[in-house]
Order: C-alpha cells, then sequence, then structure tokens
C-alpha cells in the first residue's frame, strides 16, 4: 500500500499503478476518522497506518455505498468495534442492495458495485451540514443518488469521493477518461454529478482528495477545467 501525506491528511492507495483505489484517515488531535474501507486488502495497510498513528480511531465515513469504498469494513469493524460507522441517509439503502428510485429522483439506473450480504449496520446516518469532527458533510449526488464529500475545516481540503476522478486525468463523474473509464461506468446520473462539481468548486478547496487518483493540491484551476469539459460534452451530446 502507498501512504502519502497531506498535512492532517493521509492518503492510501491499493493498486496504484494498475487500478488505483484510495481511502484516507483524517488525524486530530486525539482521534482518527477513517474515509472509505477501500478494498478487501487495504485492511493489512489501514490497520498499520492507524497502529503509527498511536491515536484511536473513533470514526469510519463511506463517501458512498460501492464496493470498491467498503471491502473492508467488516473486518476494521471487528477490530475497531468502538469506531463509529456512518453513510449518508440515502446511500445507506445501497449498503442493503437496495438499488430502488425515489418517486423525485431520474430514473436512471443506479451503476457501480454494489455489496451483497454486507453485515455491518451503520452506527450513523449523515445529512448535509453534519460534523464528524472538524468535517464537514456536504451532498454531492451523482456518482451514486447519495455520495457525499467531506470539507475539512481547519486546513479548507475536501475528500470528495467519486465526485471526480484524476487517474489519467481530472474528469466530472460520468465523464470517460479512456486511459481509466470505469469511474464514469458506474456513475448513476452524469447531469447531477455536474451540479456536485459545481458545489465543490464553489468552495475552493485547498485540496481535492478523490477515490481514484493522485490527490491535487490548489484544485481549482483544473476543476474549473473538469467541470467546462464536462459541459461541453453534455451540450454536444444534447445536439445529437
Amino acid at each position: 500500500m502507498k501512504v502519502t501525506r497531506f498535512q492532517s491528511l493521509y492518503q492510501l492507495t491499493v493498486l496504484p499503478r494498475m487500478f488505483p483505489v484510495n481511502c484516507y484517515i483524517y488525524e486530530e488531535e486525539d482521534q482518527l476518522t477513517l474515509i472509505d474501507a477501500g478494498l478487501p486488502n487495504s485492511y493489512k495497510g489501514i490497520v498499520k497506518l492507524i497502529k503509527e498513528c498511536k491515536k484511536p480511531l473513533t470514526n469510519i465515513v463511506l463517501t458512498h455505498g460501492h464496493g470498491d469504498h467498503v471491502g473492508a469494513l467488516e473486518r476494521l469493524k471487528k477490530s475497531f468495534p468502538n469506531a463509529v460507522v456512518s453513510i449518508s441517509v440515502r446511500d445507506n439503502r445501497l449498503l442493503r442492495g437496495d438499488t430502488s428510485l425515489d418517486k423525485d429522483e431520474p430514473k436512471t439506473q443506479i451503476k457501480g458495485g454494489i455489496p451483497k450480504g454486507l453485515k455491518v449496520v451503520p452506527d450513523l446516518l449523515l445529512k448535509e451540514g453534519d460534523r464528524v469532527g472538524s468535517l464537514e458533510v456536504y451532498e454531492t449526488p451523482g456518482h451514486t443518488p447519495g455520495s457525499i464529500s467531506l470539507f475539512d475545516t481547519k486546513n479548507h481540503g475536501i475528500i470528495a469521493g467519486d465526485t471526480f476522478q484524476t487517474r489519467g486525468r481530472i474528469a466530472v463523474s460520468g465523464q470517460i477518461v479512456r486511459s481509466f473509464p470505469f469511474p464514469a461506468f458506474a456513475t448513476w446520473n452524469k447531469e447531477i454529478a455536474l451540479k456536485s462539481a459545481r458545489e465543490i468548486e464553489a468552495l475552493k478547496p485547498s485540496l481535492l482528495a478523490i477515490g481514484h487518483g493522485n490527490v491535487i493540491e490548489k484544485p481549482t484551476e483544473k476543476i474549473q477545467k473538469a467541470i467546462l469539459e464536462a459541459e461541453e460534452n453534455m451540450n454536444m451530446n444534447r445536439v445529437k
């Protein structure tokens, strides 16, 4: 596992050269928060870093319910039973394998790897404006109906799940990057994803940390470029 540190945030990456899957540990003065649980083989690297930090893991926050973000969750919950597991109210349904849509949601199919038979039941369901330590919850749907991002109120970085990808190049969720198209294939609704990308851009984050690809520091211009490209692609598709 590759570990990279950005102030209070650690990026943990499995398969960094082939199929990078990231999770993150956010370090506070007296506790640690894990954001996403990666793949099953992320477990050992996560535990190793927690031990090295010598602080208790108090929270496990899931940005959304896809399988590559919950892979080590069951083992981690057994190892750290006091850690509070949380996910958005909406994506809690995906953890139960429920891919049904609400009446007011666009009737585009929910895609991606949906967990099956997951035994962990979240301790806390999150909504816009909730706080987990110094991290503030923003609802950023699109990749899934209940995707969330976490804004670091101290350092102003954002951990944004699969709202963007940076593998190959930066792109809004749903926009195909030929060298790494998988996040796009797993995106539920491109229009809603674009709206969420604009909301992240408006925060002017100092850092963008996502599920697939490198962390980007001072990302504003690159985020704007990705949004413009997504807008152009979608306008072209409407004309067709």
